[in-house]
């Protein structure tokens, strides 16, 4: 069964920067992440801005961006084999 990795923001910021997001707005301990389609809609995303998430919040990021994106393409960044 695959474990989920530890990671910190920046890692999580850089596997939703390679899906097209992008943070548009830093307020506080956490960024928001956007993802314009080309249909116009938006894709949002609050990502926490710490060293080190906690399973349950990388868990929790996993689910929401799997909304918007393949977990095909999610799972290496988030996962170990």
């Amino acid at each position: 069964m695959p474990r989920l990795r530890r990671l910190g923001s920046r890692e999580v910021l850089k596997i939703l920067g390679e899906q097209g997001f992008g943070v548009t707005k830093i307020r506080g301990s956490h960024a928001k992440v956007v993802r314009v389609l080309p249909s116009g809609g938006r894709q949002v995303l609050t990502v926490p801005l710490h060293p080190e998430l906690a399973p349950g919040t990388l868990h929790a990021l996993y689910r929401q961006a799997s909304r918007f994106i393949s977990a095909a393409h999610l799972h290496d960044g988030f996962f170990s084999d």
